[in-house]
């Protein structure tokens, strides 16, 4: 019989093709947002660890890109590389599919890159909100391949709970790797970029690069108790810097009104964004 108060700790790498509902589900099982979400695909770039510490232990959620078949440019195969690199040392890999979509060459080339994981797989058919599912079935009919699969609402949180309790039970006893208030790896100013460049594509939608990203460079307290933040949102031609900026400015200045509306509410505090948005041709070779 296992002690009531012994803990539960480990990893649990969540992965599948891009605009499943990765993001969403990791901000669901976390409680909270750490991760972006936006309807374009390919928008997460860092594995991004969401924590969640509840009585029974600690949960370490990596969300991953999305991954491209084909990888052509550099920023495709760091994102796919990084993938690879996620899957080293987990504890359970929690597959998520869309039953709205068929399975393609994506889908493929994810189910052979886990399928030789000697470690749980957990499969989540994601978006059973949706009346329409026409590939339901096929995604079901992979349950053999998995230990379990879920049927669940990731952007309406419906049937997270036995998710979270069928991941426990894969865990090991052990302490847990971060601190009980941490809720994800981000450090604030990584995780102050993500929000900005969530806003980016949210705004720009259909017309967004995917040849940019986004720079904290100063978060600073100031003396009447307003945090200061300096960022660069970086591109990498002056057309794409034009077509962020806006006319009039009126781009960026809504873009970073509605980063600060969201800072603000998460830190219950006031805050000053600083944005900018600069040319560099060379900021995908510097990504990490």
């Amino acid at each position: 019989m296992s002690n009531p108060n012994t803990k539960k700790s480990g990893i649990a790498v969540l992965v599948g093709r891009s605009n499943v509902g990765k993001s969403t589900l990791l901000n669901a099982l976390v409680g909270t947002k750490v991760a972006i979400t936006t309807p374009k695909p390919q928008t997460t770039r860092l594995p991004i660890h969401g924590i969640l510490t509840a009585p029974e232990g600690q949960i370490v959620f990596v969300d991953t890109p999305g991954i491209f078949k084909n990888a052509k440019d550099a920023l495709s195969k760091k994102l796919n590389s990084s993938i690879r690199q996620s899957l080293e040392d987990v504890n359970a890999v929690i597959y998520v599919a869309d039953p709205t979509r068929a399975i393609g060459d994506e889908e493929k080339e994810l189910l052979r890159m886990i399928e030789s994981l000697a470690i749980p797989k957990i499969m989540v058919i994601n978006k059973s909100d949706l009346e329409k599912k026409p590939f339901a079935d096929f995604y079901r009919d992979l349950a053999p391949k998995f230990a379990q699969v879920f049927e669940l609402s990731a952007i309406s949180n419906a049937h997270i709970k036995p998710l979270i309790e069928a991941i426990f039970a894969l865990l090991p006893e052990g302490e847990p790797l971060y601190p009980e208030f941490q809720f994800t790896n981000l450090e604030n100013k990584k995780w102050i970029a993500e929000l900005i460049r969530e806003k980016l594509f949210l705004r720009l939608r259909q017309e967004v690069p995917y040849t940019l990203t986004v720079e904290v460079d100063e978060v600073e307290e100031r003396e009447n108790g307003i945090l200061y933040i300096h960022a660069r949102i970086l591109t990498t031609e002056e057309r794409y810097q034009r077509m962020i900026i806006g006319k009039g400015a009126r781009g960026v200045k809504e873009i970073g009104q509605s980063t600060r509306n969201e800072l603000e509410a998460v830190m219950n505090r006031k805050i000053f964004l600083d944005l900018t948005v600069d040319v560099d041709p060379h900021w995908v070779e510097r990504m990490e």
